[in-house]
């Protein structure tokens, strides 16, 4: 009886593993699949994907757990996926941070966001609203830019911290009109809110909840929408392209796993994230959420994000915004 050698035996073992890893993707999933937050619950991000979980869950036939690992402008809870096995067991929720992260930190990140990382699906946009202080003395998008460009750096806005969505919303329009206006960066979106409702600021670009009340009420006034294209909760307020060609800003989740996980897997995550958002009683809670769904391709999330990361380069320059 022959005696197999070292090598002969590590190619076996390696062809075992290689044709086992089919069949366990097909498998998949046999136990709870974990989708890691990169942010403190009670925000938008967060919100959309506890909205979601339940029918990935459903779909799925296994339960989808939601964890948050806020820290790090979301560099924590993304290093856990990209240092994750490669088997679809823990998924990341990436936003427009993801993107934009490789442009704004001086030092190397803890991952490759390239190299480590696999989308899987786009799950939603939630774009944002120009609110104003009504001590502003502007009400429109065309007013506003006439009274920041008579008084460079008079108007100051919040932002609910440095590098947030809210802060490249604005820099974005500042850069598109030429305009001058003070940073006022705070911890939170709630923070940014506060400190234009009681005239610290003269204005924010806020997501839609936590401000409708406001504009109801008056003390804040929503001047323009962020998205391409007027928001069905908003409908008389115009969106910002309207005045200013070719803008558009808005937040966006979706969902990525470790690179090299199987495509099958890959491929059963995007499914149930597509037939999730098909739901028509979900989509009225991302309504009353102020956000839209948006599932899409694996192919479609990756060229996303690409193009966002070719978009606020520029902007992300001419406003010097970098992490330490």
């Amino acid at each position: 009886m022959s005696v197999l050698s070292g090598r002969t035996m590590t190619w076996l073992l390696a062809g075992v593993a290689c044709a086992w890893t089919p069949v366990l993707a097909q498998e998949y999933p046999t136990r709870p699949i974990r989708v890691i937050v990169p942010f403190s619950p009670g925000g938008a991000t967060d919100a959309v994907l506890r909205m979601v979980a339940p029918g990935m869950s459903h779909l799925l036939g296994q339960s989808v757990v939601v964890e948050n690992r806020p820290g790090g402008a979301a560099t924590i809870g993304m290093n856990a996926v990209a240092k994750s096995e490669p088997d679809g067991y823990t998924v990341g929720v990436a936003n427009t941070s993801f993107a934009t992260n490789p442009l704004l930190f001086t030092k190397k990140m803890p991952y490759d966001t390239d190299k480590d990382l696999q989308p899987v699906s786009l799950v939603a946009v939630v774009p944002f609203v120009m609110s104003i202080h009504p001590s502003v003395p502007a009400r429109s998008v065309k007013e506003l830019i006439t009274l920041a460009r008579a008084k460079p750096g008079a108007l100051n806005y919040s932002s609910s911290g440095n590098g947030s969505a809210s802060q490249l919303a604005t820099e974005l329009f500042k850069y598109l009109t030429k305009t001058d206006m003070v940073h006022v960066p705070f911890t939170g979106g709630g923070a940014a809110l506060t400190a234009v409702l009681s005239g610290e600021c003269s204005l924010f670009f806020s997501s839609i909840p936590p401000a409708m009340g406001h504009y109801k009420s008056g003390r804040v006034i929503p001047i323009g929408i962020t998205s391409a294209t007027r928001d069905p909760s908003l409908p008389d307020v115009p969106a910002i392209a309207e005045t200013v060609p070719g803008y558009e800003s808005i937040e966006w989740q979706g969902l990525v796993v470790r690179a090299g996980t199987p495509p099958q897997v890959v491929a059963k995550l995007q499914q149930a994230v597509a037939k999730t958002m098909s739901d028509p009683a979900l989509k009225q809670r991302f309504a009353a959420l102020g956000a839209w769904p948006k599932g899409s391709t694996t192919a479609e999330f990756a060229a996303h994000i690409q193009a966002e990361r070719r978009k606020w380069a520029p902007v992300i320059k001419a406003a010097n915004i970098r992490f330490n």
